[in-house]
């Protein structure tokens, strides 16, 4: 898996085509990430992909044929890929990460956000790879924003409780890890119902309807690509220097309710937006949320770490393959 390898090609010639081997480079820095399946496994499994490292992306159900099926339950399974692979980093990804599912199945929810996250941990330490555990912004009440690294834990809800026992877990087993907290998510979605803020595509171009939209919790959207490169960045400071570990925090810095997040996307395709209803009130159906757990990043901006894609640029790329009236293209592109 390390310096150059052959690959057996198909080349046209007139009248026939042949097999040949060409050698292929493989880059010397290896890299596994779990969730490769996901938004946000995918950016990261490009950007890894994309800057010359060796990366090895995989997944459960959706993984074949471009990625390892794992199941991350499995330790034998887990203990095998990374001793075959020997990776210098590990970014793990996968996750439930829908508030709504983990209070409706704790136990699967428990198993994957903790005990696969910690026995990851382990194996990780085992071959002294550098692990990048994904978290949230839920892990705080939102009481008192921003939050630092330094800053004690609340969450309101059980998925931000289990990830916050993620945390203790991979640190537990893992010293020398990094606890990554992130904020809501969108990007290069394969369908709206992918992120909390793509999802909300459909009610914004169908104008014909009304859409009440939530304009209480103070969220900050964050690009995927952002999150991918802060991930490499973090593993390529860490191979220069052993005491980057510990907790960091990254996010967009655009504070946005979903109401405001909505009307932006309108504004973004010259769309209409008097159709959303801006409601104020604190929801009061599913799990509990934060108001605003704003994420305070110096600690990675001092590393030299961090890129931010302004959400109007970043929104317009992500969504404008799921235009439903087609002649908006020519406003918003020519």
């Amino acid at each position: 898996m390390v310096g150059r390898e052959k690959e057996l090609k198909i080349r046209f010639v007139p009248g026939r085509c042949e097999l040949v081997e060409e050698d292929v480079h493989i880059p010397s820095r290896r890299v596994l990430i779990t969730g490769a399946t996901g938004l946000l496994g995918r950016a990261v499994f490009k950007e890894f992909n994309e800057n010359n490292w060796n990366a090895v992306g995989c997944g459960y159900r959706r993984a074949q044929p471009r990625f390892e099926q794992i199941n991350l339950l499995d330790s034998i399974a887990v203990h095998d890929i990374i001793h075959d692979f020997q990776p210098h980093v590990i970014v793990h990804c996968a996750a439930e990460r829908r508030p709504d599912v983990v209070e409706s199945q704790p136990d699967a929810a428990s198993q994957l956000n903790v005990a696969a996250s910690g026995n990851l941990a382990k194996e990780a330490a085992g071959v002294g790879a550098f692990l990048i555990y994904i978290s949230t912004d839920y892990v705080f009440d939102g009481t008192s924003p921003p939050y630092k690294e330094t800053d004690v834990p609340n969450p309101l809800n059980l998925y931000g409780k289990t990830k916050l026992e993620g945390e203790k877990a991979v640190l537990e087993n893992n010293e020398d890890a990094a606890v990554l907290r992130i904020p809501i998510l969108y990007g290069d979605v394969e369908r709206l119902e992918e992120s909390a803020v793509t999802v909300m595509f459909d009610k914004v171009q169908f104008s014909n309807k009304s859409a009440n939209m939530d304009h209480w919790q103070q969220r900050f959207p964050t690009n995927v690509k952002d999150v991918a490169t802060v991930c490499r960045q973090l593993a390529e400071k860490r191979m220069l220097d052993p005491s980057v570990k510990g907790t960091f925090h990254w996010s967009g810095n655009e504070q946005m309710t979903k109401y405001e997040m909505a009307c932006a996307i309108a504004d973004a395709f010259n769309l209409p937006s008097s159709h959303l209803r801006p409601i104020t009130d604190c929801p009061v159906v599913g799990a509990l949320r934060p108001r605003n757990a704003q994420l305070d990043c110096s600690k990675l901006e001092m590393l030299g770490i961090g890129q931010r894609t302004p959400f109007r640029a970043g929104i317009k790329e992500s969504l404008w393959p799921f235009l439903v009236d087609k002649r908006w293209r020519q406003t918003v592109f020519h």
